[in-house]
C-alpha cells in the first residue's frame, strides 16, 4: 500500500478566485492516495471541467483525460480564456500550419 502524499495545486487566471472563495492557501496541498487522471482530481476538488482548458503536471501541459497525477506531483490548472500569445508559449495551443 502506498503512503499518502499531497499534490501541490495552483489555479491560474480566473480560476484563482477558487483560492479566495475557499480560503485555500497558495499553493494548495491536496492529499491523494493513488494515481488519478486530471479530470478525477478536478472532481475531487469540486472544480468544473467546463472551466478548465488544460493542466500542467510537473511543468508539462496536458489534456484533462490524458494527464495522470501521482502523489507528490505539482499541478497547475489553466482556465479557458488565456490570451493567445501566452497559450502558444505555454503549449496549450499549437499554431495552425498553412
Amino acid at each position: 500500500m502506498s503512503e499518502m502524499q499531497a499534490v501541490e495545486i495552483r489555479c491560474f487566471g480566473k480560476l484563482r478566485r477558487v483560492h479566495d472563495e475557499r480560503q485555500w492557501p497558495v499553493p494548495y496541498y491536496y492529499t491523494i492516495k493513488n494515481e488519478c487522471s486530471a479530470a478525477e482530481l478536478l472532481q475531487m476538488l469540486n472544480l468544473s471541467e467546463e472551466e478548465v482548458e488544460a493542466v500542467f503536471i510537473n511543468g508539462n501541459v496536458t489534456a484533462l483525460q490524458k494527464g495522470r497525477i501521482k502523489p507528490g506531483d505539482r499541478v497547475g490548472i489553466i482556465p479557458f480564456g488565456t490570451p493567445g500569445a501566452v497559450r502558444l508559449l505555454l503549449g496549450i495551443k499549437q499554431p495552425q500550419k498553412e
